[in-house]
This record gives structure tokens, sequence and C-alpha cells, in this order.
């Protein structure tokens, strides 16, 4: 069956296009005749001469073709669905987006109805038992349904593309490195949004913003598109398909016969076969039906927006009104003055140490990082939304106003640096005194990469600001994949254990430790007995007794199960309850006034 467009494929005209019954045909090469010009031969066959031909059409034949048009048109005499043009729904002419959203893809391919389905049974047998390897699995297939989709609809494979796509892929690795659900949630969220990237290519800040999000646009179109194709290679190649499925079936066969006869003859084989081989049963069958159908819808999706991409860069904003030079710079040069009274007075303790924290403040080192975190953090935040609004409102007429935004924001993302490291340093004096936690090292996470986005500010300031949208994006992942990495749950375990045996303090707070993932359980296995025992009591018994499968077992998991196992906790937990309660580790005594952020 032909790919080409037919004239009955068309879609027909709105009303009140009657004057314009299609798009203008672009010049007929020389010595090719014009679509609604007769060939030499049917000229000839006429008995006309060429000056006839070249004559144009009389106003009866244009009358006559566009009333034809028009009884087609109120007829609603739809075009063969299953033509190019037609494999999806036919965007509409009207309304915000329409000028974002591209011609319909070409049918879909083989090799995409191929990896779709691919992707869906992996969904259906390997995702109902957790989160794992089996995420990359289910990805792989899902990214040759989208590169297989750009490739037939003319696509290209650019550099950002590639850093996008190779990003989400990475992200995917966390969690099957890491058994902490709060950085796999988060890397999860992030190869999402990376992927949506690759498909749409934005660059504006618009672009990657929806973009990062534009993968659900497509889910519908996607499904229709599929299910178009299926239908028009289906009613074309009947033969093929049976030959296909008959294959399909002669090998299952094949594999069922021979593997139950090889798994009979080895115990070891059958055991293989066994870790190897999701299990399934007639109870998950409704479960893996839904995981089945989101794989196919997804994977559809993907290939769509891959064939035919929402451009959202389209979507612009527009500037504001530009203000003159000292209503725009005056209250921004306030804000610098401000900024560095300041942080004249934090570099006294960004440098000087406990001994100045105390001289001058009164307070020790933990009550002073205690006092100020968030709201420096707050400052931060906001100083990059007045960045932003001061740009929209900036002068523009020419290089000297150019030169003044510089030498204003400037100096205001260096003093917000600096604002950065005072936070930092905050955070660092309060986990010495407290030890790390959960939330602590996520809003130290959030400052540094906010310090970074100052940064890349500058930069732009310098070289030019076409990058920038795209290079926070990148940030932003590379942020999280690394977060995912350096596993945040064994990093608490970590510093609180190295804390208990140094001395810098006197118990190790059980309540909090006990409830981190399987990651900390390399740094809780140094723990002296009985705190050692408590800690991983409740981690070994999720670990121990689980049966998940290997595909949903991360590394973090596997390696904790193998340590318990050599060295199982000891005891029945009776003396847990004095250990760890010698002292606070939350930051606060009983009779403080409870409040504590951290």
């Amino acid at each position: 069956m032909s790919d080409q467009p037919s004239e009955a494929s068309r879609p027909p005209e709105k009303p009140g296009e009657a004057d314009t019954l299609r798009p203008p045909e672009p010049p007929a090469a020389a010595g090719t005749p014009a679509a609604d010009e007769p060939g030499p031969s049917e000229a000839r066959t006429a008995g006309a001469t060429p000056a006839d031909t070249a004559r144009p059409s009389p106003p009866q034949a244009s009358d006559g073709r566009r009333q034809r048009a028009q009884a087609a048109q109120q007829a609603g005499q739809p075009g063969s669905p299953w033509q190019h043009g037609a494999g999806a729904p036919v965007a509409k002419h009207d309304g915000v987006t329409a000028r974002l959203r591209p011609p319909p893809p070409p049918l879909i391919r083989p090799a995409v109805l191929g990896s779709v389905l691919a992707t869906a049974l992996l969904s259906a047998l390997f995702l109902s038992d957790g989160l794992g390897v089996n995420l990359l699995i289910v990805a792989v297939p899902a990214a040759l349904a989208a590169f297989f989709a750009a490739q037939a609809a003319g696509r290209r494979l650019r550099p950002w593309t590639a850093t996008w796509a190779v990003g989400g892929l990475a992200l995917l690795a966390v969690p099957a490195l890491r058994d902490a659900g709060w950085p796999t949630f988060l890397a999860v969220v992030s190869a999402f949004a990376l992927g949506s990237l690759a498909l749409h290519g934005s660059r504006s800040w618009p672009g990657v913003l929806i973009g990062s999000l534009g993968l659900f646009d497509s889910v519908v179109p996607g499904i229709i598109w599929g299910v178009r194709g299926v239908r028009a290679r289906a009613g074309g190649s009947r033969a093929n398909w049976g030959a296909t499925l008959r294959t399909t079936a002669v090998a299952l066969v094949l594999l069922v016969v021979f593997g139950t006869l090889f798994a009979s003859a080895d115990a070891a084989f059958a055991e293989l076969l066994g870790s190897l081989m999701p299990e399934a049963s007639v109870g998950e069958g409704p479960w893996r039906t839904l995981l089945f159908a989101l794989g196919l819808a997804g994977a559809l999706a993907a290939a769509h927006a891959a064939a035919a991409p929402v451009r959202w860069d389209g979507l612009t904003v527009r500037p504001g009104k530009p203000r003159g030079r000292a209503e725009w710079a005056l209250p921004l040069i306030v804000l610098n003055l401000l900024f560095a009274a300041f942080i004249t007075l934090q570099l006294v303790v960004l440098f000087g140490g406990y001994d100045k924290v105390r001289d001058v403040t009164g307070l020790n080192h933990a009550e002073y990082a205690r006092q100020g975190f968030w709201q420096l953090l707050w400052a931060t935040l906001l100083t990059l939304l007045v960045i932003a609004l001061a740009l929209r409102w900036a002068p523009r007429g020419g290089t000297g106003d150019r030169t003044l935004v510089r030498s204003v924001l400037g100096p205001l993302c260096v003093l917000t640096l600096v604002v950065v490291a005072s936070a930092l340093r905050r955070m660092d004096l309060y986990v010495d005194e407290y030890g790390l936690t959960r939330l602590r090292i996520s809003v130290a996470a959030m400052e540094l990469w906010l310090g970074v986005v100052l940064i890349l500010i500058l930069a732009a300031g310098v070289f030019g600001a076409r990058f920038l949208p795209r290079a926070v994006a990148v940030s932003a992942a590379a942020g999280v994949l690394a977060f995912g990495l350096l596993s945040p749950d064994g990093l608490i375990a970590e510093q609180n254990v190295q804390r208990f045996d140094d001395g810098r303090s006197t118990s190790i707070d059980i309540d909090y430790v006990k409830g981190l993932s399987a990651d900390a359980v390399p740094a809780l296995d140094r723990l002296p007995e009985p705190e050692r025992s408590c800690a991983l009591r409740i981690i070994q018994n999720d670990v121990l007794h689980d049966d998940t499968p290997w595909y949903a077992t991360s590394w973090g998991e596997a390696r904790a199960k193998e340590i318990l196992e050599k060295r199982p906790v000891k005891g029945d937990g009776s003396d847990c309850y004095r250990v760890g309660r010698e002292g606070t580790g939350d930051g606060y005594e009983p009779d403080d006034d409870g409040y504590d952020p951290y």
C-alpha cells in the first residue's frame, strides 16, 4: 500500500474557504505539467495546440470544481483514513496551539509496532513487583519505538536530543542501584521530563517548561494513530500477519516444550529459569492487564511525539515594557547595597569559625545555624525571581543599556552566591552538632543547585542567554542523578555512625536510623552491639523476608541482604528501648519550645 497521499484522503475544507479550495501548488518545474493542467499526451488527444495548453482554464471550469468541492464538503465525505495524512486526527486550524501542531505523521511502521508491543509486554511482565532494573528494561524498547518513528518521519538525531535521551536513561539507573524511595521518585520524574524534552526538542523557557510535560499531550493522538495504522497494515497484508502469528506460536510452543524438558532434567537449569522468568498468577491478571495498557499507551505516545512533535517553542511571552534607566536601576542598586551590608557581617562567620560566632552573637554554632538557614534559602529564591522580573523590564535601547544591566545584575548574582555559601555553612555547622537527616541533606542539595543556577546566569550575561533554559534543565537533571548515585540514606547513616565513633555524640538516634532504607546497611553494620542490632532489626525483616524478584531488586537491597545473611542481628530487641535515648538527635532538648525546622 502506498504511503503517499491520495486525492480522496485530503480533509474537506472549512465553510467559508470555498475561494481557496486547496493550498497553492508550487510552481511546476520546467517541462513538468502542473497538477491541474493536462499533460502533453492529453493535449494531443484533445487536438489542442501547445498554446492552448498554456491558456488558463475558463471561469466555468473553475466554478465547477468549486461547486463539486462544496458539495463534497456539505455531504461530509471523509477521505480514506488509512492513507498518509490520516494516521492521526487532522489538527484543527483554530485554537491557541494551532500553529504549534505539526502535520499528521505517516503510517506507523512495523518496526515501531514491534517496539511498542515489546514495551507493553515487558511492562505487564516486569513492572508488577516494584521498581529496579525493570524500568530500564521497559524503557529501551520504548526509546527504540520513538527512534524508529522519528526516523520514518525524517527527523535527524541532534546533539541536544541525544543529551536528553542519554540523561533520561541514566536517571533510570537510580532505581536499579538504590533502595530508597525518595531519590528513586525524583529520578523517575526527571527521566520522564528529559524523555519528553528529547522528543519535542525545546529550547526556550516556555518550551523547556511545558515540553518536559508535553508527552501527556500525545497520549490520545498516539493511541488513535496506532489503531489506524494497525488497521491499515492488517487490511493490506493479511497474509503477512498470519505468517507472523504462526511463527510466533510455533516458537512459543517449542520454548515451552523443550524448556520444560530441560528444567525437569537438571535442577540447576530449573532454578535458573525460575529466577529469570517472572511469576504470574490468575489473581494478578487485572493488574498486569492495566500495566500492559499503560505500557502500550506510553510507547505509542512517545512514538507519536517523536514523529510529530508539538512545537512548544512557538509559545512566546511578550517582553515587558522597557523602563527608564534610573527607574529600573535605582531599586536594584539599593538591593545590592543591602546585600553587601549583610554579607560583610556574614564573612566574619563564614571564615571566622565557631569562636567568632560565639563572640559576635552569644549563641553556639548550632543555634546560630538553626536561626537563619531557611531565611537565606528564601532570600536566594526571591533573588532569582527579582532577576527574572528585572530582565523582563530592563531597558533595551542599545549598548549602554546592556552594559547597565550587566553592571547591576552581575554584582547581585555574585552577592547572592555569597548568601548561598553562608546558608551552606550554617547547615554544615548544624549537621556537625546534631547529625544528618533526609530533610537537611535535601535542602542543602537544593541550596547548592540554586548556586549553580546563579553561576549559569552569570555565564549567560557574558556569553549570551541562548542556551540558558537548557543549561538550567541539564543542571537540575545532573543534580538529581548525582543525588541518587551518592545514596543519601547511605550518607546519612555514614555521617551519624562517624559522629558516634569519633565521640562527638554520646549516642546514635536509633529511632531515626532504623527507618532508613537498605542503602544504610553497610554503614550501620559498623556499629557496636546492641546499637547495631537495634538499628538493623527492621531492615533485616524487610530484606530477608522479601521475595522480590531480581528485576525489582536494587543493588543496595541485594548488598544489604548479603551483609545480613552473613551477620544477622542478635537478641530479641528487648534492650533497644534504652539504646539511643541518653540524648536527643533531633537538635533540641525536651524543654525547648519544640520547634525544629530540620
